[in-house]
């Protein structure tokens, strides 16, 4: 075999591994850019650090957008008093209509446990809260944080636990995410309702706050830069291994270990909460874990 047929072998092979999981490196500037707050970054390559203070936060956002994906990122708090910091890791279409699946840490005073809420956002309607208290303190180390999202489900999953399912049932009139995403992680003063319903206030003594994510900045997901908000090309199972039938629901191990830990350390639920919501919303009813089925 000649090197020039053997060169545009492997050339082929490149590109079908790229058709199946974006490209890119390891390094922070392969496949994220700074969108605010450029003078409250550190960037390492390898790991990047937002400052807080009373001048600005900071973000940061994927070059790219995604159709579906399982992406992850290591992060590690503040470690001291960030009553009223908000660090977030989340997926956003943007616009006024837009769709969003959140991480978001809610700072407390010290020594009281950072909360970690969720949230799911369809056509612009959020208010699908979940928050808990994780168990283990989030600002000692770095530890991984992850949203599964395919045709069928969201998973948000903490050091590989699944913490929280959300299933696809737009056929029950249930919003679901289905517009292009990209991954964005941010630091900002949320203090207006972030800790205690926004009675305790951010101490900017303590400023700067930090919130430190650290690589490889590689992202499994499917590209969605191009043709708007159809993304169904990434739906494929067969292209795309978190869209395979595998990933449509937890495995019977996962699901016991989500039981687990929801039992434990759940300490709110929008699914509950009679004072905001009487009559059970429908994606309560018909999009949170009840429609696991075993597989």
């Amino acid at each position: 075999m000649d090197s020039l047929k053997l060169i545009s072998i492997l050339m082929l092979g490149f590109l079908l591994v790229c058709e199946r999981v974006l490209c890119g490196g390891d390094d922070f500037d392969d496949n994220y850019k700074i969108t605010w707050g450029f003078d409250h970054v550190i960037n390492h390559e390898r790991d990047v650090h937002l400052q807080l203070d009373t001048s600005s936060g900071a973000g940061f956002a994927s070059k790219h957008n995604f159709g579906s994906g399982f992406f992850n990122m290591r992060i590690k708090l503040h470690n001291k008093d960030t009553a009223g910091v908000v660090t977030a890791f989340y997926l956003t279409s943007g616009g006024n209509q837009h769709d969003e699946v959140d991480f978001e840490f809610l700072g407390d005073k010290e020594g009281k446990p950072i909360k970690l809420q969720t949230n799911v956002i369809a056509n612009g309607r959020g208010n699908k809260e979940q928050r808990i208290s994780l168990w283990f303190d989030p600002a000692a180390e770095y530890h991984t944080y992850g949203i599964l999202w395919n045709h069928h489900q969201i998973v948000f999953y903490v050091d590989q636990i699944p913490i929280r399912v959300f299933k696809n049932n737009k056929k029950m009139k249930v919003g679901y995410p289905t517009q292009a995403m990209s991954i964005q992680g941010s630091i900002w003063c949320g203090d207006s309702w972030a800790t205690d319903g926004g009675k305790t206030k951010t101490n900017w003594t303590h400023a700067p706050f930090l919130a430190h994510f650290e690589g490889g900045f590689h992202i499994d997901g499917c590209p969605a830069d191009e043709g708007g908000t159809d993304v169904k090309s990434c739906y494929s199972g067969r292209k795309y291994w978190w869209s395979s039938p595998s990933y449509w629901n937890l495995s019977p191990e996962e699901w016991s270990v989500y039981q687990l830990h929801k039992r434990k350390f759940i300490t709110y639920d929008y699914c509950t909460d009679k004072s905001r919501n009487p009559v059970p919303p429908l994606s309560a009813l018909h999009s949170e874990e009840q429609k696991q089925t075993t597989q």
